[in-house]
C-alpha cells in the first residue's frame, strides 16, 4: 500500500491505496470540540473507535445494510471502498439532548414521540450548518429519492441499533451518519462509535460518549473502553 495522504480529518486520515477503488482509513487518537475548534490528544482513542465501530458495522451489514468496509487492517486501520461521498451529516434523534435542548428550551433526556432527522451540510469553513430538504435539492446535492432513501435507511438503522444498545444496558439518545454513492447505490460510510453518538448507561443516564470531553466530565479513553467492554460481555 502507498502512504499517499489524500485527506485528513478531525478523527480519522484517509490514505490512498495500490487499488484505486479502496482507501485506507486511520483512526486517530485526536478529540475535538466546538467543529475543531479545541483539540486535544488521548492515545488509545483511535484503537477503541475502530473496534467499536467496526462491531457495530458488522452487525449492521449482517443485518441488511450496506457499508463501505471491506476489512480492518490493524486494531486502528481500515481498507474501505472508495465512494463519493455525500455532503451532508444526517443526524436522528430519539431522546432531547445537545442543540435540540437549547435551540426548542427543552428537558434533556425527554423521549421523543418519533424520531427526528436532521441534514447538515458538511463543511468545515461554515460549522456544518443546518439544512433542509428543499435546500438539498436545489443545491443538486441529492435528488428527492436519495433523501428519501437516506432518510428511510436512518430509521432502519436506529430501529437495529436502538435494541442494539439496549441489549448491552445502553440507551440510543442520538447519532450521526453518512452516506455515499457506489456503483448507483448508496451505502452507509463514515465511522460509527461515541465520537458521533450520544449513549447513556440505562441505570444511571451517565454519559457514555463524547459529550464526557465537550463537558470536561471525565476520562475519555475511560469511557469508550467501558463501552467496548460492554459490547464485548458475553
Amino acid at each position: 500500500m502507498t502512504n499517499e495522504l489524500i485527506y485528513s480529518g478531525k478523527a480519522k486520515d484517509l490514505f490512498k491505496t495500490e487499488n484505486e477503488d479502496e482507501l485506507l482509513v486511520v483512526y486517530k487518537d485526536q478529540a475535538t470540540a466546538l467543529n475543531g475548534k479545541r483539540k486535544e490528544m488521548f492515545p488509545g482513542k483511535g484503537e477503541l473507535n475502530c473496534n467499536i465501530s467496526t462491531i457495530i458495522f458488522d452487525y449492521l451489514i449482517k443485518n441488511g445494510i450496506k457499508t463501505h468496509v471491506i476489512k480492518n487492517i490493524s486494531e486502528h486501520e481500515q481498507l474501505i471502498k472508495k465512494t463519493e461521498v455525500i455532503p451532508l451529516e444526517v443526524v436522528l434523534r430519539n431522546r432531547v439532548s445537545g442543540s435540540l435542548a437549547r435551540k426548542f428550551d427543552l428537558i434533556d433526556g425527554e423521549t421523543l414521540e418519533t424520531p427526528i432527522i436532521e441534514f447538515y451540510f458538511k463543511s468545515d469553513k461554515l460549522d456544518d450548518p443546518f439544512i433542509n430538504d428543499s435546500q438539498v435539492l436545489a443545491l443538486g446535492i441529492a435528488t428527492q429519492s436519495e433523501i428519501d432513501y437516506v432518510k428511510n435507511q436512518a430509521l432502519k438503522i436506529n430501529d437495529l441499533l436502538v435494541k442494539f444498545f439496549a441489549d448491552k444496558q445502553l440507551d440510543l439518545i442520538d447519532f450521526k451518519l453518512e452516506f455515499g454513492r457506489l456503483d448507483n447505490e448508496i451505502i452507509l460510510v463514515d465511522e460509527f462509535s461515541p465520537d458521533n453518538c450520544r449513549l447513556w448507561d440505562q441505570t444511571s443516564h451517565n454519559s457514555l460518549d463524547k459529550d464526557i470531553f465537550r463537558q470536561k466530565k471525565g476520562d475519555l479513553v475511560e469511557t469508550y473502553q467501558k463501552v467496548l467492554d460492554r459490547l464485548t460481555a458475553k
